[in-house]
């Protein structure tokens, strides 16, 4: 593969980022190395040029992987709602228990904060801190796995545990229980999203630049 060959598949490169969303974390850092790899293409041979772009592509690619996590649970730790829902289980059959956060007994806000803390995430410790956390949920029709129920004003909090069931710690004389959604959306005060789902922007986007920059690295080998 010829510098001059080199020099145009990055232009190729550059005009597939300028494509892509301009806030993706895959496009910065792809830009950055494309930006790196036309440096090296003018001061090293075709051999080396192509074993750059082969690390290229690895890091790109594992930049774009980076990303995606990070657009779908911020700073959860790769937590998914399911993790969520699995944890909370965990607590089924402890007593109420009014300032309770743990597994001797709980109460609703507790049992929140006690599960989250359990798949690494940290929250507020009562139900007003955390009826503010992640994001608004239109509806208990598009609620998913993990996302958390405010009713009441913020007097009462639950999990929702995905088809249209909850766990919650209820009120004094009740245990943390798995049951049916019994409320419907005009008695829900929010529904927050604390673990965010990914967007498909920046997983079609490394998935680009990961293609292109394979097909650099190959023509180079050859």
């Amino acid at each position: 593969m010829t510098m001059i060959a080199a020099m145009g598949r990055i232009e190729q490169i550059q005009t597939m980022m300028q494509q892509l969303s301009s806030g993706s974390r895959v496009t910065t850092s792809a830009a950055a190395t494309a930006t790196a790899a036309t440096a090296s293409a003018s001061t090293t041979s075709a051999d080396s040029f192509a074993a750059s772009m082969a690390s290229a592509l690895s890091t790109v690619t594992a930049s774009g992987a980076s990303a995606a996590g990070t657009s779908a649970v911020g700073a959860t730790g790769g937590a998914t709602g399911t993790n969520v829902v699995d944890a909370a289980k965990k607590y089924l059959g402890v007593p109420y228990v009014f300032g309770g956060e743990n597994a001797s007994g709980m109460d609703c806000s507790g049992l929140v904060q006690k599960v989250y803390s359990d798949v690494g995430i940290d929250m507020p410790r009562l139900v007003s801190g955390q009826m503010k956390m992640g994001t608004e949920v239109a509806s208990l029709a598009e609620a998913q796995p993990g996302d958390l129920i405010v009713t009441g004003g913020g007097d009462h909090i639950l999990i929702y545990a995905g088809d249209n069931k909850i766990i919650h710690a209820p009120y004094p004389g009740r245990d943390v229980c798995l049951r049916d959604v019994y409320m419907s959306d005009s008695e829900i005060t929010t529904i927050r999203r604390i673990i965010p789902t990914a967007t498909a922007g920046a997983s079609s986007g490394a998935d680009m630049l990961s293609a292109a920059f394979a097909a650099m690295a190959k023509g180079g080998a050859a």
